[in-house]
Parts: C-alpha cells; sequence; structure tokens
C-alpha cells in the first residue's frame, strides 16, 4: 500500500502535542526477481534500450535553475567505455558559493515545516521509485555503473526506497518522542534542523547511499550540497529529479558536480558549514575533517561529521563450518559486483582441515562465473570495475601477486581494458598473513586466502582483529556454538556490522543497519533511528502554567 495515505490518516497535531501516539507501519521493499517474461524484466528491457547509444545532459542544479559551466566532463560506461552515458559540467569555486547562498536562504522555511509535511514528500519519492520510475533508475544504474540487475534492484530500488520510506518513518516517530511533563510545567522536544548547511559526499557503488546522504539531513529539516561521484552521475541525478518530482522545493538539495578538492576546499571554507555526510576514501575523509578542525573558529556551530570508508572484510572458517555455505557465501561477498562494495570479502581465512575442500569448491564454482555486458546478458555475474584509475590499481595488486613469493594465483588474474574496464574474480593464496594483500582496501574482485594450522584459531582471531585498520563487516562460519560465541568476543571490535553463518555482505535498511568504527568511519547507523538523530539539534522547551511565587526558597523562611 502506498504510504502517502496512510500517513496523512495517522498524523492528527495540536500545536506542539500530539494527540495520540501513532506508529507508521512500513516495511522493507520486496526484491523482484526479474524472470523471463515476467512485467518488470520487460519494463526493464524497454529502459536499457531507450539509453543504448544516447547521452544524456546533465547540467549543476543551484537556486532550483539548471546552470553549465565551461568546465564539460562526461560519463562512460565501464563495460563499454565507448559509450558516454551522461555530459556534465563542475561546479567551480563561484557556483558552489552560490549554491551555498541559495541553500542558506532556504533553511529557516524548510527547517520550520512540519516533520510530516517532510515525510510526506519522501514517502512520495519511495512510491515512485517502486513503481512507474523504478525501471529507469535501474537501468541508470547499470548502464552507468555496471551492476548487474540484481545487484541494481537491491541498490537503487529495494534499498533506496527502504531508505525513504524507513528514515520518514523514524523521523515522524522522533517527533512524538517528548520528554516528561510534571504540573505545573509542560516539557516538549522540537526537533530543528542544523543551522547552516550540510555538505553530502556520495560514492558511485551505491545509487541508495546518494539518496540517503543527501536526502537524509533533507528529510530532517536541512538544506544540502550533494556532489555525486562522476562515476554515478547518471543514476544520482534521477533520484534527485524523482525528490523535486515528489515535492521537494528546488533549494533544498543543490545538485553540484564538482572536483573533489575544490568542491572540499569550498565548503570547509565556509562559515555556513554546519555537517558533512560523506563516503569514500580514508584519505579524502582525513583530509575534509581535517580542513574541519583548522577552520572551527570561522564557523558558527560545530560540524557534524559523518563518515563511511570501507574495510577490509573477513570470512574466519572454523573447522566445524559447513563448506558448501562458506563457499557460496564467499563467492558472493568476494565478487558480486566486482567487489566494489565496502563490505566485500577480500580476506579468507580456512583451517588446514577443510581447505582442501574449500579450494576444490572455490574453484570449480568459480569457473561457472560468467563476467560481460549486464545490460544484454542477464546471466551476468558481474561486470566490469568503475573506471580506468580503478582498473589500473586493481591491475597492481595482481601483479603484485605474480610477483610476491608469498603469494599464488589459484584463479583469475586477467585483465583487459579493450572494450570494458574487465579484471577476472580473482583468487589469490598468500603463506603470509601479514601481507599487504591481507591489510589493504583493495576494492575489487580479488580474494585473498590465509590457510592456518586449525588447532591454532584462537591465534588467528586475534591476528583478524589486529591484521587491518578497518572494522567494518566481517563473518564467522562455524557449527560449534562455543567457538561462534568466542569468536564474538574476540571480535567485538573487529566490525560494525557481524554475521554467523553468513556472507559479509547484504545489510538491509531496519534490519542490519551497516556502519563501522576504526578506519572504516563514524559508524553512524545508516538505515536506523540512530542515524536521523545526527541531523537535528534538538531544542528542549519549558513551558510553566503557574507563576512563581516568592524568590525564596522554604528552607529559608
Amino acid at each position: 500500500m502506498p504510504l502517502l495515505p496512510l500517513l496523512q490518516r495517522t498524523l492528527p497535531r495540536v500545536g506542539l502535542r500530539w494527540q495520540h501516539r501513532v506508529a507508521v507501519e512500513v516495511a522493507n521493499e520486496p526484491v523482484l526477481e526479474f524472470k523471463p517474461g515476467s512485467s518488470e524484466r520487460l519494463a526493464l528491457q524497454k529502459a536499457l534500450n531507450n539509453l543504448k547509444g544516447k547521452t544524456e545532459a546533465i547540467p549543476c542544479v543551484v537556486g532550483g535553475e539548471e546552470v553549465w559551466t565551461a568546465d564539460v566532463r562526461y560519463q562512460v560506461s565501464p563495460f563499454k567505455h565507448s559509450h558516454k552515458v551522461a555530459k556534465y559540467c563542475y561546479a567551480d569555486k563561484d557556483l558552489l558559493n552560490k549554491a551555498i547562498n541559495a541553500a542558506v536562504a532556504a533553511r529557516k522555511e524548510w527547517d520550520l515545516r512540519p516533520v510530516q509535511d517532510r515525510a510526506k514528500i519522501f514517502f512520495k519519492a519511495a512510491d515512485m521509485l517502486s513503481g512507474p520510475r523504478r525501471a529507469e533508475v535501474l537501468a541508470k544504474t547499470m548502464v552507468g555503473q555496471a551492476k548487474t540487475v540484481i545487484q541494481a534492484e537491491i541498490d537503487a530500488a529495494a534499498e533506496l526506497i527502504d531508505f525513504f520510506r524507513f528514515n520518514a518513518k523514524y523521523a515522524v516517530e522522533l517527533e512524538q518522542d517528548q520528554p516528561l511533563s510534571v504540573p505545573p510545567s509542560t516539557n516538549s522536544m522540537v526537533y530543528r534542523g542544523l543551522e547552516g548547511f550540510v555538505a553530502a559526499v556520495s560514492p558511485f557503488n551505491f545509487t541508495a547511499i546518494g539518496g540517503n546522504l543527501a536526502g537524509t539531513p533533507a528529510l530532517m529539516g536541512n538544506v544540502v550540497l550533494w556532489k555525486p561521484s562522476d562515476t554515478a552521475v547518471l543514476s544520482n541525478y534521477a533520484v534527485y529529479k524523482i525528490l523535486l518530482e515528489a515535492g521537494l522545493p528546488p533549494n533544498i538539495i543543490q545538485f553540484v558536480p564538482a572536483d573533489g578538492p575544490v568542491f572540499g576546499d569550498t565548503v570547509t571554507g565556509s562559515e555556513h558549514l554546519c555537517g558533512l555526510n560523506f563516503t569514500g576514501s580514508v584519505p579524502t575523509f582525513k583530509r575534509l575533517w581535517k580542513q574541519i578542525s583548522e577552520n572551527l573558529d570561522r564557523y558558527r556551530t560545530f560540524p557534524r561529521l559523518a563518515g563511511e570508508c570501507g574495510g577490509k572484510n573477513f570470512h574466519f572458517v572454523h573447522a566445524s563450518a559447513d563448506v558448501p555455505s562458506v563457499v557460496s557465501g564467499t563467492l558472493r561477498s568476494a565478487f558480486e559486483y566486482s567487489g566494489q562494495k565496502c563490505s566485500a570479502c577480500s580476506r579468507l581465512y580456512a583451517p588446514d582441515s577443510l581447505w582442501p575442500r574449500i579450494k576444490a569448491m572455490l574453484l570449480e564454482e568459480h569457473q561457472k562465473i560468467k563476467v560481460g555486458d549486464p545490460a544484454e546478458d542477464f546471466e551476468t555475474f558481474f561486470s566490469a570495475v568503475i573506471d580506468q584509475k580503478s582498473f589500473g590499481r586493481i591491475q597492481k595488486w595482481i601483479k603484485h601477486a605474480e610477483t610476491s613469493p608469498n603469494l599464488d594465483i589459484l584463479a583469475g588474474g586477467k585483465c583487459d581494458d579493450t572494450v570494458g574496464y574487465f579484471i577476472q574474480p580473482s583468487i589469490i593464496e598468500t603463506r603470509d598473513p601479514k601481507d599487504p594483500i591481507m591489510q589493504e582496501e583493495i576494492f575489487g574482485p580479488v580474494l585473498a586466502v590465509y590457510v592456518y594450522p586449525e588447532k591454532r584459531y584462537q591465534d588467528i582471531l586475534q591476528l583478524i582483529d589486529s591484521t587491518s585498520p578497518y572494522g567494518l563487516t566481517g563473518a564467522v562460519f562455524a557449527q560449534d556454538k562455543a567457538v561462534v560465541a568466542e569468536a564474538t568476543r574476540l571480535l567485538r571490535n573487529a566490525a560494525g556490522n557481524f554475521y554467523i553463518n553468513d556472507k559479509s555482505t547484504g545489510s538491509v535498511v531496519a534490519q542490519q543497519p551497516f556502519g563501522g568504527a576504526r578506519a572504516s568511519g563514524t559508524n553512524d547507523k545508516p538505515g536506523s533511528p540512530h542515524y536521523i538523530l545526527r541531523w537535528t539539534s534538538p531544542l528542549a522547551i519549558k513551558e510553566t502554567h503557574a507563576p512563581l511565587g516568592d524568590w525564596k526558597y522554604p528552607y529559608m523562611q
């Protein structure tokens, strides 16, 4: 059922006080299967055909107006880089400052709008994504970011819809969360937006992340400058237009593709910066954090900083593990979307007693993986990596494996950027658990395996915890409940999302709120009520209904 009518029926208000507490019921968006002949498959194939050979012109949108600068760029399809899927331009410093001024000018009126009015916009956008605009956003995610149909579906449809619906639900229910009132006073809490603008910097690998990084602060009464990734402009702009069509006023989110350092220097140099909502690399997040700290004296308020920076995620296999589950879970986690997920498994620890079976099954199943054009062949399991820069970086890791005496390439290892940026799914065994391939994030289809003596599993748990600076996701495969409990205790700080007998990827909004600590970020848990609190500045109001009598206390009489 569409959420907008439900919301309209269930939100009576009187001033700052709710007549009664209501719960806005939402559920996770079903993931469609796209079986041959299904209506969703036919709609998607039509949307994909409409994109063939086409280049969409995407402007900056500042002050509600479409703006082009002289710095024109192109987004290309990763699996067919001869196809320019989008023509866009970079906002320069002057245009970014204009965007800041336009946003700040709109802030007060937007912040004063009742939260249920803002929530209606996001419920409507979710309904549009769930229905008439689903195929368009999926197709643009597939062609622009090289996602297979299922990877696009769980991202640009299901997860983004869930973000919009659940965050709107949490926002409405938060306003009902009021403090205790004791006669003769009434107490209330107003959840204000932050004073200034929020800079949202989104990555290429999830269309949903872009919509969430810009959308959630806006939902909570903030104004936003959204800098999408250069390699996700096509899908992100589609999401932006859907929000506008759903009723988002023009100046609440400014859509400003830009050079990273220019954007960072401009927003951190503005006195109006009140928040940074970021997903990307550790060096970039550190740079922005440092710039903000150096500029603290110029800000009107202390900026909120939220960041998610990736991981070096592990699968730990105990001798009691179910081997088929290990193999299937690891192949999916390591190689879906070419390993370009923050949560992808990139290091596997296997006991020597099980390794021969695991290895044999991994190599057998590896041969069945189909790499290709996901828009033409729906049986493709994964496609190209995102761009030339990523291709070159991952290729260096393959060459490292070819030349290192500690490493053996068991499968894959081939790279070809003739047509697209294709890298075969690669499985590499290491004799050194501290080799850089086990410590550094690769963000590509490379799985490193270390085989350990079965009886030393406790030492390996300690090793897992100390090998990488990250702390995002991890999985333990074991049927022995005592080992599961021990691993959960020893790896308590090694992951923000911890999986038992399941792969390290696939978190679902409202079910497994996502995020990690250490070098992985600030662990603010998008997909939960915790996250929306980051984008509010609560105001506590006390109203006394009886006049204050004598200023003296009773003991003074």
